[in-house]
């Protein structure tokens, strides 16, 4: 089975990284509890992305730290744009906090007015933005984010899980009410678990009272900590990702039954006649993809297909060329 439906890097690690990688973890004491500080790590992340090691928290992937900033915020409502990643209506719901939503217009760009009205309504105390948004797949303009950075009177949180697939990070509007929240699950290090955020150095003091202790286990660390030193071996992954989305893009384009919209993630979002005979369809071919349709009225009859390698977008293409579409 073609597995395209949860937005994974398909490229396994190289050998020789494979090995050498494996021989670093052959160094762990599993007997010991893991570094709680994490101070190692956190300074070559925080290198890496320009900030201090004070301005990073680490969790067990991005859903770990959404729970940290719902549980550590004051109480109050939860504003998102809809439809978005599910996890911030879902963990927010979990604990009890109120949620509002601001949909999206039809072309799934974001009104930072409209927006804005809602939190002020709503008396947000955090607002989530996902930078490129997860399920549409586009980047709201600059403009639009920075806005709304601006004009909340509560804290929002920028996510950018989908961020090395993008043209820009927001990392300059990180203040003390704007945080960036990233993580290394779609490089490539999915099975990882491993998130952060950036934020300022107090809130992000604040969020560890509410860190569980030992969060990142010691297999995790090791292997976080070696594989930075390998980062571009992702980087250029993400690249040839990037490029094989074009591709995509443009070939699903050319089917006169499909409307497939832009993506700067490493997912397209594409309307078909029938999702689930699209999705029924492929899954007979070998192919599993994530059917949209029903998540959200915005999204009907949309398939979700993640960019897989040459050979495996090359299938996706021929596969929905021969349906009766």
């Amino acid at each position: 089975m073609i597995k395209l439906d949860a937005m994974e890097n398909p490229y396994d690690l190289p050998e020789q990284l494979r090995h050498d990688w494996l021989q670093h973890l052959a160094g762990v004491n599993l007997n010991r509890y893991p570094d709680a500080d994490m101070l190692p790590l956190r300074r070559k992340i925080a290198k890496r992305d320009g900030v201090d090691p004070e301005q990073v928290l680490l969790g067990n992937g991005s859903d770990e730290i959404i729970q940290m900033l719902l549980l550590a915020t004051n109480p109050g409502t939860c504003v998102v744009p809809r439809p978005t990643f599910v996890m911030y209506d879902m963990i927010s719901r979990w604990l009890k906090r109120p949620v509002a939503s601001a949909p999206l217009r039809a072309d799934f760009s974001l009104d930072a007015d409209h927006f804005l009205q809602v939190c002020a309504r709503e008396k947000a105390e955090i607002a989530f933005l996902a930078c490129p948004n997860n399920p549409t797949g586009n980047l709201w303009d600059e403009e639009t984010i920075s806005r709304i950075a601006r004009g909340l009177n509560g804290q929002l949180v920028i996510d950018e899980a989908y961020g090395p697939f993008a043209e820009r990070a927001h990392t300059h509007l990180i203040s003390s009410n704007v945080m960036v929240l990233r993580t290394f699950s779609k490089l490539g290090w999915a099975g990882l678990r491993l998130g952060y955020l950036l934020g300022d150095a107090d809130q992000i003091a604040h969020l560890n009272k509410v860190r569980m202790p030992y969060n990142i286990n010691a297999l995790t660390q090791a292997s976080a900590e070696f594989l930075l030193d390998h980062f571009d071996v992702f980087e250029q992954q993400a690249a040839v990702i990037r490029s094989e989305r074009e591709r995509l893009h443009k070939a699903l384009a050319r089917i006169k039954a499909l409307t497939v919209f832009p993506s700067q993630t490493n997912f397209l979002l594409v309307r078909v006649p029938d999702a689930a005979a699209v999705f029924t369809g492929l899954k007979q071919a070998g192919i599993l993809i994530k059917s949209m349709h029903g998540a959200d009225p915005m999204l009907a009859q949309c398939v979700r297909i993640t960019v897989g390698t040459t050979e495996e977008n090359d299938a996706v293409i021929a596969a929905l060329k021969e349906m009766s579409l």
